[in-house]
């Protein structure tokens, strides 16, 4: 069964074109899948019956997995048994009946325009380290851009005399994403005064880079992240996300257009990006009880 898996993700990774983060979850969630069957002496993918993945969807449940965990799981166990059955090692796919569990969906958690300007300005500084976390902030937030995006970008991406920059998302889509003035001056002035002190002498094109002059990692960005929150006073649990959620809801209570900011996000669907319209309406509903006389 390990080598079906590694059969799966190599098709994923080819000729799916799925993103690094989806393909390790896959890659995850079918591990776990595979060890238990083989703990119960299942060693052959044509040896699964629906009993038998329902019997491990119940212990993702009795060891305290989330819905979003489960369905999560199920989502990869589908892919992969439509997997085995499209390329004929398997004559049926037993998954084919399963439903995915629907969790109560929360609302994103988002920063108010003031908490923004609060965590940017905590960030101001004048040496390399500064004007980099000062760049990457101001450009997730002007972009919405996804952390892994951000960390991904090169010098050839970054377009500040034509105000805008290049990215790939998701399934190696491409998108083009225009920069207000706050993030291309912090950009430039990051670009010209800080990254070639932080490059060591090293030659490669990526944007952001570390005190070895090597790619940020997105957990290298997670800690400048928490770092600036902390000196910021903020106190709502940041994520990386949290800029993408803040830069999309913004827009829209501002009454920017829905297509527009699905574009930007690089969302494929619109109904990904509704979410934000139900947040924008949360914070109307906020103001209406907060300031009618009879509400």
């Amino acid at each position: 069964m390990e080598t079906d898996v590694l059969d799966f993700i190599h098709y994923c990774q080819v000729e799916k074109g799925l993103s690094d983060n989806t393909v390790h979850s896959y890659q995850r969630d079918l591990n776990k899948y595979v060890h238990h069957l083989e703990n119960e002496n299942i060693t052959e993918t044509s040896q699964i019956e629906r009993s038998h993945i329902i019997q491990y969807l119940y212990f993702l449940k009795e060891q305290g997995r989330s819905v979003s965990t489960i369905a999560r799981s199920i989502s990869s166990i589908r892919a992969f048994h439509q997997f085995l059955l499209r390329e004929q090692r398997s004559k049926k796919d037993p998954s084919e009946l399963l439903e995915i569990p629907r969790g109560e969906k929360r609302l994103p958690e988002v920063l108010s325009v003031t908490e923004v300007e609060r965590l940017l300005e905590a960030s101001d500084g004048t040496t390399p380290f500064a004007l980099r976390n000062k760049a990457m902030l101001e450009l997730m937030y002007a972009t919405g851009l996804r952390v892994s995006e951000l960390c991904s970008l090169t010098t050839r991406d970054i377009h500040l005399h034509m105000g805008f920059i290049h990215c790939v998302g998701k399934g190696n889509k491409e998108r083009i994403i225009p920069l207000g003035k706050e993030a291309s001056d912090a950009l430039e002035r990051y670009i010209n005064k800080g990254r070639l002190l932080l490059m060591k002498n090293k030659r490669h094109d990526v944007l952001f880079v570390n005190h070895l002059g090597n790619q940020l990692s997105r957990q290298g960005f997670w800690k400048i992240l928490k770092s600036a929150a902390q000196k910021a006073s903020i106190d709502k649990k940041l994520t990386p996300h949290t800029l993408r959620h803040s830069f999309a809801t913004h827009l829209l209570e501002n009454g920017a257009d829905l297509r527009a900011v699905q574009e930007m996000l690089g969302h494929s669907d619109i109904s990904t990006t509704q979410i934000y319209t139900h947040v924008s309406n949360h914070k109307l509903k906020d103001v209406y009880v907060n300031y009618h006389p009879r509400a």
